[in-house]
């Protein structure tokens, strides 16, 4: 479990997230490894000996660029915007994606199964509800935590979603010189062991319409299933499945 350094002016938010999430605050500045910082700022991924952090912010920086002067465009189409879908992001990380289709003003479900990055986007959110010009965005998105495979078929069993969206853990390329600093703190805290079949078929049996699956634009497909077709960018695909169910 991921350490959490509680410090004297961590919010009252940030407190609770903790326990929400079942994680454990440590006395002292950890040494090595990832741990999360709670301070004045809410809550942070950071490395021991490492100046940076990876926060869940949609106020500002990149959120806040295309929240203003537009972007998300190839995502909208991969979901079919248009048609007003209801849709599940079933791999929410930081939940940047599910922040651009709840801007298209589209209604998102959220799965996280970590416990550290659910209260990073929890975290995210909440201060996101509290600025006037991203609040009814995140008002939009809903977090479940727990088993993406296991809530899955347990929620639509009362009602399924027009489209299921994943965008799972990609593996560092080796081919480059050094990671992003998020994807490298990312890949260090939760890895990118995941069942992929396990994780497609149970989104192609939850969705009404189609399963949309973010890939590097020349990565594989995932689980190496063929997609029924595509949408490509020029770093970044969106691969459509159809439902397994009528």
């Amino acid at each position: 479990m991921i350490p959490v350094y509680l410090t004297e002016s961590a919010t009252e938010s940030a407190r609770s997230l903790i326990s929400r999430f079942g994680l454990t605050a440590c006395g002292s500045l950890p040494q090595q490894g990832e741990y999360l910082l709670a301070d004045s700022d809410g809550l942070s991924l950071c490395r021991a000996g490492e100046k940076g952090r990876v926060r869940a912010d949609f106020t500002g920086g990149t959120a806040q660029y295309r929240r203003t002067k537009g972007g998300g465009e190839l995502i909208a189409k991969a979901v079919n915007h248009t048609a007003a879908p209801t849709v599940w992001d079933g791999t929410g990380g930081l939940g940047r994606d599910a922040f651009v289709l709840a801007s298209l003003g589209l209604q998102v479900r959220a799965f996280e199964q970590n416990p550290a990055v659910a209260a990073l986007l929890s975290d995210g959110l909440q201060r996101a509800l509290e600025c006037p010009e991203t609040a009814a965005i995140a008002n939009r998105i809903t977090l479940h935590f727990g088993d993406t495979c296991a809530l899955l078929p347990q929620l639509a069993a009362a009602g399924r979603p027009d489209v299921v969206y994943l965008d799972p853990m990609y593996p560092e390329s080796r081919k480059t010189a050094a990671a992003k600093k998020e994807m490298a703190y990312f890949h260090s805290l939760v890895g990118t062991a995941q069942n992929e079949g396990e994780l497609l078929a149970a989104a192609r049996a939850a969705a009404k319409k189609r399963v949309v699956v973010k890939r590097p634009r020349l990565g594989e497909f995932l689980n190496h299933e063929p997609p029924a077709y595509q949408y490509t960018g020029k770093s970044t695909r969106f691969d459509v499945y159809l439902p397994l169910l009528p």
